[in-house]
């Protein structure tokens, strides 16, 4: 069992929501000797711990980007085995995470997916809607030009149907058509592998997120890995255009 608590190790304001970009299975399983396939299924573990820890620190809203709409170009035996993979870890993983009140959200174009993995992610979107313990948000075929491209269409629709007129777009109604609209903007991101870009994933939503960058390859990222950027998140001073000064003077 994950057996989830509420819990802040470090500190009383740990980051309420955490993007991760997952990377590093491939090259894991390379430097093993092994398929790159064994990396994915390594991969699997590090989510599951990476929940848990989470959920330890507090934090309320977890995203993973675990398949981005490039990633289709892909070898096609990879790209299905990865397919396979997600569907086998729903079965296996959703029945705990319910019972821990963790509520499972989808982004990302979903028709690409055939109409039983469509059918497979409703049903686990409907069984934790009510769970308020901790919303693990899967983004799937995903980009971020993607999800600003059809937020724009969906605007353009309302202002031709009266929605919404032109003078009334701010920031603030253009976010309620993103995929992320019932999210907050992600406090910390994290990506693993040693890469240090963000990979076309939420761009939108990261304009004041806090970047961490680990070497660590995502099979082998734990808790200490957790606590590292979460303690390092904590010393950060997120000033949002503001000087120290006012930070600290509450202006």
């Amino acid at each position: 069992m994950y057996q989830y608590q509420t819990l802040s190790e470090l500190n009383t304001n740990p980051p309420q929501h955490i993007a991760i970009i997952m990377d590093g299975n491939g090259r894991w399983a390379t430097q093993k000797g092994k398929y790159r396939t064994s990396g994915h299924k390594a991969g699997v573990k590090s989510v599951r711990s990476t929940i848990k820890c989470a959920s330890t620190h507090g934090v309320k809203w977890l995203t993973l980007f675990a398949f981005s709409s490039e990633n289709w170009s892909r070898p096609q035996k990879e790209v299905s085995m990865l397919m396979e993979l997600f569907t086998r870890a729903l079965k296996k993983e959703v029945p705990e995470l319910h019972d821990n009140g963790v509520r499972l959200n989808f982004i990302g174009d979903m028709s690409r997916f055939s109409a039983g993995m469509r059918s497979r992610m409703e049903k686990v979107t409907q069984l934790t809607k009510n769970n308020n313990k901790m919303v693990l948000t899967i983004a799937l075929n995903y980009g971020g030009r993607w999800d600003i491209v059809q937020a724009t269409k969906k605007m353009a629709i309302a202002i031709k149907h009266n929605v919404i007129k032109i003078e009334e777009i701010d920031e603030k109604n253009y976010q309620q058509y993103l995929c992320t609209a019932n999210l907050p903007d992600p406090d910390l991101l994290i990506r693993t592998g040693g890469e240090t870009r963000v990979s076309n994933f939420l761009l939108w939503q990261m304009a004041y997120t806090e970047l961490y960058f680990t070497a660590t390859l995502w099979p082998d990222f734990d808790k200490d890995c957790l606590d590292a950027a979460i303690q390092e998140f904590i010393q950060r001073e997120r000033r949002f255009g503001k000087t120290s000064k006012q930070l600290t003077e509450g202006q």
